[in-house]
């Protein structure tokens, strides 16, 4: 069985519109028409129809709405003119027509732009917020009047006792008053704090400052006392101008710097050997060697290149480290030496009238030369016996030795034996058995 041939076969997926041609094969119309080829649009099944087109707007809303869109400034001018007619003529509903429809036109003109600035101020977000606001404080205001909160609002407030607020209004001020002072109170120490730490730091770079200025002067004055005692062989010179020189520049260096620095030169000097008396040469006044790499020290007639004298009478050089050095033959009457390191220090014929050794460190320092039963102290007539210790030994009348470190025995007992009831008082482990030959 053929089957029949469909002349309103289905449309392909792939169109959606099927063109008919009505008529036969003229296509032409049998009411005398020229022949026109029309285009039927097939809706498919997935498309719904197109709703009829729109019905003209009537004439006159024609009319307003070009004349509107034409130039809306005209409506809000002709607004105006109406009011300042009737303005001009003293008529109350002329006037108050022209402006009602200026402000309407006006106010439909800005709209549009209200609503586009609003938007760039205002997020969406924001402006639901804002919104909300509104709409909450015109519905309180509402309900605060239709419901009778208002007149209630009033007569509460009629019944309060405003004496009592005024009280305690007066309170709230002491007290904001208060607040106040403890406000200024607290803003002063800040700024006590902020300039007492400012003072700290800068005394700390002026300390900085001062210690590096220091250790110039220091490192000049080394240099200059190695040129001036120095000749051009490499030898310790014993012309009197150059140790006066020297002597100048180091009791002028010794008052200018503080402990520290005074150990310094004096640790310095003492390495030099500038302090020690060398034995010299009597007709040239070159310092004679000892054979060993050194020079031979002369006790008894030797010159030193430097002769510190008073230079270090009263002087401050506690806590400092003075091991080792020089300091026979000084003046060190007061001096502070508590705390200083003194091994092996020579502090024979040294004055240390009453003179601050607390807590020092005196291992091996050398008081007197000799035995210590027949040491003395040094005398202002008298020689000295480096044999015998007679007058060798150090000047320590009145002299504290409290917490003296490793006090050896032979010293212990030099310094009960000449150093008076007050400096027997301070001396660690005490004086028991020891005479004291000085008899106060």
């Amino acid at each position: 069985m053929t089957p029949k041939s469909d002349s309103s076969k289905s449309i392909p997926p792939e169109s959606n519109l099927t063109l008919a041609s009505p008529g036969g094969a003229g296509g032409g119309e049998e009411d005398g028409n020229p022949t026109e080829s029309k285009a039927a649009v097939v809706p498919t099944g997935s498309q719904s129809p197109q709703p009829p087109s729109t019905q003209p707007s009537p004439p006159t809303a024609q009319v307003l709405a070009g004349i509107w869109k034409a130039s809306p400034s005209v409506a809000v001018l002709t607004g105006a003119a109406i009011s300042l007619l009737g303005l001009a003529i003293n008529s109350p509903w002329l006037g108050l027509s022209g402006a009602f429809l200026a402000l309407l036109v006006s106010a439909v003109i800005i709209w549009p732009a209200v609503l586009s600035l609003l938007a760039q101020l205002l997020p969406p977000h924001r402006s639901s917020l804002v919104v909300a606001t509104v709409g909450i404080a015109v519905a309180t205001l509402s309900f605060l009047k239709f419901l009778g909160f208002s007149e209630r609002l009033v007569t509460w407030s009629r019944q309060i006792q405003w004496d009592a607020f005024g009280s305690l209004a007066e309170w709230f001020g002491a007290l904001g008053q208060i607040l106040i002072a403890i406000l200024a109170v607290y803003i002063a120490w800040q700024q006590y704090v902020i300039s007492r730490d400012l003072t700290l730091e800068q005394n700390r770079l002026t300390s900085q400052q001062n210690t590096l200025t220091q250790q110039q002067t220091i490192d000049a004055y080394f240099q200059g006392i190695s040129d001036l005692a120095l000749d051009d062989e490499g030898l310790l010179e014993d012309w009197p101008q150059e140790r006066a020189f020297c002597e100048g520049r180091t009791a002028a260096i010794l008052s200018s710097v503080d402990a520290a620095g005074k150990a310094k030169v004096l640790r310095f000097l003492s390495q030099s050997r500038l302090l020690t008396p060398l034995k010299r040469d009597r007709h040239l006044g070159r310092p004679i060697l000892n054979g060993n790499g050194g020079y031979e020290e002369d006790r008894d007639s030797g010159v030193r290149v430097i002769d510190l004298g008073v230079m270090l009478a009263g002087a401050d050089v506690s806590g400092t480290d003075l091991r080792w050095t020089e300091l026979s033959d000084a003046n060190l009457i007061r001096a502070n030496l508590s705390r200083c390191d003194l091994v092996k220090a020579n502090l024979a014929r040294t004055i240390l009238y009453e003179a601050n050794l607390a807590g020092a460190d005196i291992k091996g320092a050398r008081l007197f030369y000799g035995d210590p039963k027949t040491a003395t102290p040094r005398s202002r007539t008298e020689l000295p016996d480096y044999n015998t210790g007679e007058h060798t030994g150090a000047v320590i009348e009145n002299a504290d030795f409290s917490d003296a470190q490793r006090l050896s025995e032979d010293q212990r007992y030099y310094c009960c034996a000449w150093g008076g009831s007050k400096t027997r008082a301070t001396i660690p482990g005490g004086c028991q058995g020891i005479p004291n030959k000085l008899g106060r």
